[in-house]
């Protein structure tokens, strides 16, 4: 039986997830911007939090951790090369490791870019990957501290899922994601047709994640760096993969 999952909307525009295991009773959150909604959200459902998992050290993802951990004595999961930057780490893990949540074992990739040490969680069991500011629904994050050939390098390892894996991003900023991509391919079928249903989940104060990688796959421009006709798109067709994937990110940037 595959892990249950709960999206949670946080502050402004974040998303944590709960998974739980129903034959064990565990239960994980990835990420914790704001320890309320997360606590209501398990008490709704009368679950008990064994693990909170950390994907990187900014405060829209950690704020809420300290406070999770001293209500629920949950253990908390991070990356060794955060460990200095994260609320204190009851396991620290490098990409190759495995969380297990009951009888589900999440492998760890380093998926830095965003930030140096920032990492992924995939179940394969359920079917899901934790990709916070890495990988996002129809985007990626900014290169805050990694360059664009080590997060090109980073989405690359993700890309390679499969596809039915349903990407478990950390903002809703699907929309406006969209509106670049539909710059680029304007021509897109599938990318019109997500416009479509995002802008439709969005007027229905509907969350537009998780999303399955099949659809970023068709849709998100930083995925499609290796595509031939998004290197065309963008007049790069004899370009590396790397090379469309930074003048991508530098468009966005000025998007």
């Amino acid at each position: 039986m595959p892990l249950d999952l709960v999206t949670i909307p946080c502050l402004k525009d974040n998303y944590a997830f709960l998974i739980h295991d129903a034959n064990s009773g565990a239960t994980a959150v990835i990420d914790v911007p704001d320890a309320a909604p997360v606590l209501a959200a398990l008490e709704t459902r009368g679950w008990q939090l064994s693990d909170i998992l950390i994907t990187h050290h900014h405060d829209d993802h950690i704020a809420g951790v300290d406070a999770l951990r001293a209500a629920t004595g949950a253990k908390v999961w991070g990356a060794k090369a955060d460990a200095h930057r994260l609320p204190r780490l009851d396991h620290a893990l490098t990409e190759g490791d495995t969380v297990t949540i009951g009888a589900h074992g999440g492998t760890v990739f380093d998926v830095s870019g965003h930030t140096v040490g920032h990492i992924a969680f995939h179940f394969p069991g359920s079917g899901l990957v934790f990709t916070a500011d890495s990988l996002m629904a129809a985007g990626c994050g900014r290169l805050f501290e990694g360059s664009p050939d080590v997060m090109w390098a980073s989405l690359s390892k993700l890309a390679a899922l499969p596809p039915e894996t349903l990407v478990c991003s950390g903002h809703e900023y699907t929309l406006s994601n969209i509106c670049f991509a539909l710059s680029l391919e304007p021509d897109n079928p599938a990318l019109i047709s997500r416009f479509k249903r995002v802008t439709a989940a969005r007027e229905d104060v509907r969350p537009t994640v998780p999303s399955t990688l099949s659809e970023e796959l068709a849709t998100n421009p930083f995925l499609r760096a290796a595509f031939p006709e998004l290197k065309a798109a963008v007049g790069m067709a004899g370009a590396s993969d790397a090379e469309v994937f930074t003048e991508i990110r530098k468009r966005k940037d000025r998007f």
